[in-house]
């Protein structure tokens, strides 16, 4: 059973790049995996993609997906990125990068200083970064349209700001190496060849220089730094392009998703984020509900009318509370009735 006719929907259905974001427990899962149904019941060919550590993509389709694509229904296909195993293959592109700038005497180091980072604040966000780009990137001509269940708005929101810090890191490292070919160069010709034939402490350091000079390890790790830096910049333009891509924040009529969801449109305004609308999960439906659920519904009326205030600006949908959990293609076909309306693409 579809949604009322009458009610609003959101402007999803031409956009290729779809996040849904907001508050942990809100239902994100449902809404993400609802709209790729709807979309992929209509012809298009879609993902869904689970980035939330607590993974609940397969309970609502009743089937497990795991971290390699599965089919879920026609034209439906879903991922679940495990966030331990993007850990450890991020950081083991980054141990073989650092190992190139190094003498291997000084690999353990390296191996000592990767494996510090491992638990260190930003490792996980960085490297499903990482992949949520390639992801963008790589499967915009693989399918119609991809859909991240976004992890919880505060993880989403630090996920945004990595291009830039990445971005700031990258250019420092090379430009840190560059000045130190810089110094190099000077340095040879202060010694001249006396120095070397001398064989001091500058002859040394010349020899090692010229055996790093135009090292062709370097130039591969330059580039694989430079390649990192223009795939976070492409993922940043899509993800800043409201023709392509579109966040849909997900709350309930409660107080704490309705704060939260406020900073959350707050930040991504101030990111030029295109937020397309809300989706209100869970509102009662009308009728009788006895007096206990009535003392609910009086109090939900309340945060529906904030909903209204605070986001007049954001189309929004309701989906009602339903009488069971939503678990299964139909109950999410349900779902999707309430949430966007999309025309049967024509075989």
């Amino acid at each position: 059973m579809a949604g009322p006719e009458s009610a609003a929907r959101l402007p999803l259905a031409e956009r290729r790049v779809i996040f849904v974001g907001g508050k942990g427990g809100v239902g994100k899962t449902t809404v993400a995996a609802s709209v790729a149904l709807r979309l992929a019941d209509a012809g298009r060919r879609a993902l869904v993609v689970s980035t939330d550590p607590a993974h609940s993509l397969g309970d609502v389709f009743d089937v497990a997906i795991g971290d390699r694509r599965r089919e879920l229904a026609p034209n439906l296909e879903g991922l679940e990125i495990d966030p331990d195993a993007q850990v450890e293959s991020y950081l083991a592109d980054v141990k073989r990068s650092m190992r190139q700038l190094v003498q291997p005497s000084m690999y353990h180091e390296v191996d000592k200083q990767v494996e510090l980072a491992r638990t260190s604040p930003g490792a996980v966000e960085a490297a499903m970064l990482e992949r949520v780009s390639e992801i963008m990137i790589d499967e915009s001509g693989r399918y119609d349209v991809v859909v991240f269940d976004t992890a919880p708005t505060g993880q989403t929101l630090r996920l945004l700001s990595l291009p830039e810090m990445m971005a700031a890191w990258t250019d420092g490292l090379l430009r840190h190496r560059e000045k130190s070919d810089e110094i190099g160069g000077v340095l040879r010709r202060m010694g001249g060849e006396g120095a070397r034939r001398g064989g001091d402490d500058l002859s040394h350091f010349e020899q090692t220089h010229e055996a790093e000079a135009g090292d062709p390890r370097f130039a591969r790790l330059r580039e694989t730094l430079l390649e990192r830096r223009r795939i976070f910049g492409r993922a940043r333009r899509l993800l800043l392009d409201e023709r392509t891509t579109a966040f849909v924040l997900v709350l309930t009529p409660e107080r704490l998703p309705v704060l939260e969801t406020r900073r959350a449109v707050e930040a991504l305004e101030r990111f030029h984020v295109p937020v397309v609308g809300l989706v209100v999960n869970r509102v009662l439906p009308e009728g009788p509900l006895g007096e206990f659920l009535e003392q609910r519904r009086t109090q939900e009326r309340e945060y529906l009318e904030q909903i209204r205030r605070h986001f007049k600006s954001l189309p929004s949908v309701q989906v009602p509370l339903f009488a069971r959990d939503v678990g299964g293609a139909e109950a999410l076909r349900e779902v999707g009735g309430y949430l966007l309306t999309v025309e049967p693409r024509s075989a």
